[in-house]
Parts: C-alpha cells; structure tokens; sequence
C-alpha cells in the first residue's frame, strides 16, 4: 500500500491558510444577529465526530442505515459505470459505508488486464484529525493494494487543496446528505466547487435525504436516548476549547423540529435562563435572555426532480439515480459532460 502521511490541508497552501486566518468570524456573525446561528461546522471536533458515529446507529435515524442499503445494493454499478478512478470523499468519518464502494472499485481493479499505477486510490477528507487517523489505519489494513491519502481539512479547504490536478479520472462523494447542512444559495456556492474541482468526465455522487412525514423526520433529530441533544450540546463544548468561551451547557436545552414549509428539520439549542457568555479569543460578549435560541443547523430534504435542476445548473449532469424501495433516500450520480 501506498500511504501518504494525512496533511493538515491549510499548513500545506498559503490561500488556504490566508482564509483559515479568519477562523471565527462565522461565531462572531453568527451569534451577534438578532435571530442568532451557529455554523454546523462546529459540531466537529473529535467528540462531536465519534457521537455522530452513534447517532447513525440509532433506531430512529433512518438515513445511514438507508444509505448503507443503497450502495450495498448499486455500488457494483456504479464502480462499472465510472470505471477505475480517483475517489475523493467529502467529510469522510469511519468510512463505514464507505466500504461498499471500495469493495466494489477493487475488484474494478482487480480485473484490469493492464493494471494501472494507483488504479484502486481514495482520499478521505475530514476536519476530525482523531477519527481520519484511525480510518486510515484500519484501511491499511483491509485495503492491501489501496493508495491512501488522509487530508484533514475542510470542505472549502480540500477543493481549492485539489483543484484540477489530476491526472486520472476522479469521482468526488458527498455521502450522508450533509449536503442539506447548506440552504440554497451556499448549496449552489459547494456545487460550484465540486465542479471546479472535477475536468470533463469526471464524476460526482451525492447522497440525499428525500421528503417525507413530519412525524418520521423528528423523531430522527430528537432520538430517545439522547445522543442527538449531546452532539448539539458539543458544539457549545467545542467553541469553549477553541475560542476560550464560558458556555455552560447545562443552561442549555436541545430541539429539533421540521419546518413543512421549507422542507428541512430546524436544530436549536434554547437558552434556559438570562446568561452572558464570553469568548475570549473573539473577544466576543454574548448576551442570552431566557427562552432565546441558536440555530445550529438545518438539514434540508430533498425532491428528485428539483435536485437535479440544480445539480444542472452548476454543470452536473445526472446519470442515474438510485432510491430505497421506501424511497426515503437517493444517490444521485452525476458527470461532467464531455462537450
């Protein structure tokens, strides 16, 4: 196996360390709104990523398991349709499901009369340098023949990191819907991004979470066990170690709920009394009255036909899609056209 250290992708790029340099202005305008938000960015910290990790586990938290179904089920077809190439993962995690995908791209490469140097090649991407590690390891070990490189970034961060230089055929992946974390117009910006960062050809597979009743899509984001409400809860954990803040979180309360409106589950965290906290390193002073809340994210669902009008839009074309018999989720593969 040929592994390359895992990079911290903004240490590596002067472009990208110039906007990692403003690390926190997204707090600072988050949280000095009226309606005040956070970016879901900030649930990722090495806590955050291994409680996510146990929501997918839970009962009432369809779309892993969904999802998982589905490339079990397809990922022969889609390695056929795409051929060998390099695949690149947005927000990596465990790469649990993952696994079908690469099960499926190795016997691609297995049978190639010609092998071709790094045939069989994935790059996982992810902000948790803790979980990326261990996926890493425990890839090595499965994956003999796999050219691996971890980076360790953002979204933003990985696609301006990659760009257009490759030489290969190159799929990017974008698994679990996180693709609803973004509304409209910063879901436009993302796709643009992926284009820039893919050459005629090459290939994009999203995962999207479909519409569906009200009752199903909370009771997901507000699982009995509490897991949910903790991982919301870190985020406020994560923004204490990173900017030197006060948050208590017992003063705290967790709740999703599903705008009909919009199509998409709204999380918050409501503060339980009058409290003012303080970030040191933003040099930021937060005033809270009792019963005032953050958004802390949204998780759009998504219908078929509108998706790929946008996926269109941002020169994306589907080739086909694939749904669970309950059509609760879809993987929707797209490419570039070569005209």
């Amino acid at each position: 196996m040929t592994v390359k250290h895992l990079q911290i992708l903004h240490q590596h790029n002067s472009a990208i360390a110039q906007a990692v340099s403003k690390d926190g202005d997204d707090v600072i305008k988050g949280l000095t709104q009226t309606a005040k938000s956070l970016p879901s960015k900030y649930f990722y910290d090495d806590r955050g990523s291994d409680l996510f990790e146990q929501i997918c586990d839970l009962p009432e938290y369809y779309p892993t398991r969904t999802e998982a179904w589905i490339l079990k089920e397809y990922a022969d077809e889609i390695a056929t349709i795409t051929g060998c190439c390099e695949l690149v993962e947005l927000g990596s995690g465990s790469s649990t499901k993952t696994n079908y995908l690469l099960n499926a791209y190795q016997k691609v490469a297995d049978s190639l009369t010609n092998p071709i140097p790094d045939a069989f090649s994935y790059i996982p991407i992810d902000v948790s340098g803790g979980i990326l590690k261990t996926t890493v390891l425990q890839l090595q070990q499965k994956y003999p023949t796999l050219t691996l490189q971890g980076l360790i970034g953002t979204y933003e961060e990985a696609l301006l990191y990659l760009g257009k230089n490759h030489l290969r055929s190159r799929m990017i992946f974008f698994l679990g819907s996180s693709i609803g974390n973004f509304n409209q117009a910063e879901s436009d910006d993302f796709l643009s991004k992926v284009a820039h960062a893919l050459t005629k050809g090459d290939y994009f597979l999203l995962g999207i979470d479909l519409q569906k009743p009200k009752s199903i899509l909370e009771a997901a984001y507000n699982d009995s066990h509490g897991v949910t409400a903790a991982f919301n809860l870190n985020m406020l954990a994560h923004l204490n170690w990173r900017f030197q803040g006060n948050f208590n979180l017992d003063l705290f309360k967790h709740q999703a709920i599903y705008n009909e409106v919009d199509h998409q589950i709204e999380m918050y965290l409501h503060s339980q009394s009058p409290q003012q906290v303080s970030l040191e390193i933003l040099d930021l002073q937060v005033q809270f009255a009792e019963g005032e809340s953050i958004l802390t994210e949204i998780s759009r669902k998504f219908d078929l036909e509108a998706i790929q009008v946008q996926l269109r839009s941002q020169g994306l074309e589907t080739i086909k899609i694939w749904t669970d018999p309950q059509k609760r989720f879809g993987l929707v593969l797209c490419q570039v056209p070569h005209d």
